[in-house]
């Protein structure tokens, strides 16, 4: 099966004929470990869906990662176990890019230059920062404040058109926005605006034990938090354990979290719509709605767990469509820095 798998690694020539007649999508995550069924339902199985239409720049956002104290293996550990776990997911390397930004060289050059037009008062209101700024009192650095700087960056170096996000990324793209239409004022049109880009809906998961929240690796409560690479035990164990109410009716209600919760997963897994679930359960206690769960979400994450244990054996395929996918992003990220580093007014010495 590795080998079908690796053979689909290789880039075709097709994928950068086309790229040009397309809009340019561009994400990053950091590689923050396990990815959980948030995650995947909300983010990386969109992506997967959105490769045939666009020009996809999905990436490994390493450099991100390091603003907060963090272990230089766990890092690299990190970075290779993302990536398994987005190719597992279902992103096919033949149509997409999937880099890891520290191995682009651009993005903290493309940074430096941005900085250096971005009000400093901009990066002090940001609300992100004001968070982890209290977050990490002890180990405060100009990282911290210098990150949106750092993903506007990621976004203009690849003149994306679209930029998926989250509410809590939009004051980061109207910051990218200004500073694209800045640059593009004292040195000529050079970037692309970019614009938010909301895929179809995807399900809001949230945590098993807390259904008022969202489903997240930082929960203090982990059984809240279904990971993708969970064995069968594990996710049955977590469902069958999650909160519900005292009521015995399932029924799709928002003064039922998390009944309602439960009814979003397996629906977004496919075991139907709400309705069709409230009337396969109905008459029927919340036992047998939750071993029903267990199941269909078992069953849609095996083939991910199976192809994720096939690369950790072996890591050959992953790194391959690490190392294609980087030098596909490195040829698009030259042609937009050999026209910035001219425009500012940089000496260029290199042959």
């Amino acid at each position: 099966m590795l080998n079908a798998a690796k053979s689909a690694a290789r880039i075709s020539p097709k994928m950068n004929e086309e790229s040009t007649k397309r809009k340019v999508v561009l994400t990053a995550a950091q590689p923050t470990g396990k990815l959980h069924l948030g995650n995947y339902l909300g983010a990386v199985k969109n992506w997967g869906e959105m490769v045939d239409e666009y020009e996809c720049y999905f990436g490994i956002a390493d450099m991100h990662a390091m603003t907060i104290p963090y272990v230089p293996a766990d890092l690299r550990r990190n970075v290779f176990d993302c990536a398994a776990q987005y190719l597992a997911s279902g992103l096919d390397p033949e149509k997409c890019s999937l880099f890891v930004q520290s191995g682009v060289y651009g993005h903290a050059d493309l940074s430096w230059i941005l900085g250096c037009i971005c009000p400093l008062g901009a990066l002090e209101r940001m609300t992100q920062y004001k968070d982890k700024a209290r977050k990490h009192q002890d180990a405060l650095n100009s990282g911290l404040l210098f990150y949106p700087v750092l993903m506007a960056s990621d976004i203009l170096i690849y003149n994306a058109d679209l930029v998926p996000v989250g509410e809590d990324q939009k004051q980061h793209i109207e910051l990218t926005r200004d500073l694209a239409q800045k640059f593009n004022n004292t040195f000529s049109e050079t970037f692309t605006m970019p614009e938010p880009f909301i895929p179809k809906a995807g399900a809001r998961i949230m945590s098993l034990q807390s259904p008022d929240s969202k489903m997240s690796k930082s929960d203090p409560n982990q059984n809240g938090t279904l990971y993708i690479t969970d064995s069968p035990d594990v996710l049955r164990k977590k469902i069958m354990s999650a909160v519900t109410d005292s009521e015995s009716c399932v029924r799709y209600d928002k003064s039922k979290a998390g009944v309602s919760n439960l009814m979003q997963i397996m629906s977004a897994l496919g075991g139907g719509t709400f309705d069709e679930i409230e009337a396969q359960f109905a008459g029927k206690g919340y036992g047998d709605f939750k071993k029903a769960v267990a199941d269909v979400v078992i069953a849609a994450l095996e083939p991910v767990r199976t192809r994720y244990a096939e690369y950790c054996a072996d890591k050959t395929f992953v790194e391959d469509a690490l190392r294609r996918g980087t030098e596909n992003a490195q040829r698009r990220v030259n042609r937009t820095m050999s026209k910035v580093r001219r425009k500012v007014g940089y000496v260029d010495l290199r042959k």
